[in-house]
């Protein structure tokens, strides 16, 4: 399918590895020009390389923490102008209530709510101007059903459902379009990690602990980048003009719910 969206500009955030390196690649492939951002310098300039090659798009690199007013800063002053958002960041750490102190709380509420609205306020207007733009922010299942040992991502990333839903339905009548993804497990960095913590805090293998998770996902598998890449980049297309608003759970089925 052609996406329509061939020669447009996209920044992702966070996007040298996992879910935001998949989205990268997909939008490239649909002909999307791209900034990408992450903090690792050397891992940015490697894939940015790889997408320029095999996608022969224009790549331009900003290496910034996204979650600083700094960061931001540095990064909009290359993406002024962009036609398509992609916010992420990483996940809090896990743990159970009583781990968590009042910073904890306000560093996840930063990272997970505080930037991609700030993001979003940055770069709708000049969306709004030209009548056409479209935002996904990756956020997680846990904002449908909430994880217990992810309460610091349970709360920061239900705060930006809750401010999307609004202004999605504000920034529509000018053919700007957001919508949030809702990754389940996938293999990424993140899952290993959330696969390392639980079977230390169990006294269990990381293999038992992905074989019992994997186990708890009716596609029995973990999901790959590519295929949320995949759906990130139909979000972002012609074709997705009157999705408005909406949470998409991409977890094989995982959060058992039916609306």
């Amino acid at each position: 399918m052609d996406l329509g969206i061939a020669g447009k500009r996209a920044l992702v955030c966070a996007s040298s590895k996992g879910l935001g390196l998949g989205c990268a690649q997909v939008l490239a492939n649909a002909g999307v020009n791209l900034i990408l951002n992450a903090r690792g310098a050397d891992a940015l300039a490697v894939e940015a390389e790889h997408i320029r090659t095999t996608c022969g798009v224009d790549v331009e690199t900003v290496c910034a923490d996204i979650t600083s007013r700094e960061g931001q800063y540095r990064v909009n002053v290359v993406a002024a102008g962009i036609d398509i958002l992609v916010t992420n960041a990483g996940g809090p750490p896990a743990g159970i209530w009583s781990d968590w102190s009042r910073e904890d709380f306000e560093s996840a509420i930063n990272a997970n709510m505080l930037t991609p609205i700030a993001m979003m306020q940055a770069h709708l207007p000049s969306m709004i101007e030209r009548k056409w733009g479209r935002v996904v922010n990756i956020t997680s299942q846990s904002v449908k059903a909430p994880i217990p040992s992810l309460g610091l991502s349970n709360t920061a990333r239900t705060g930006l459902t809750g401010f999307v839903a609004g202004v999605s339905r504000q920034v529509a009548p000018d053919g700007v379009i957001i919508n949030n993804l809702l990754p389940g497990i996938h293999a990424t960095e993140r899952s290993h990690y959330l696969d390392g913590a639980a079977a230390k805090m169990e006294g269990l293998t990381i293999e038992a602990i992905k074989l019992r998770r994997e186990s708890s996902i009716p596609a029995r598998r973990y999901g790959t980048t590519g295929e949320f890449g995949a759906i990130c980049a139909f979000l972002c297309s012609e074709h997705a003009g009157f999705i408005v608003g909406q949470n998409i759970l991409v977890d094989g089925g995982g959060v058992n719910v039916t609306l």
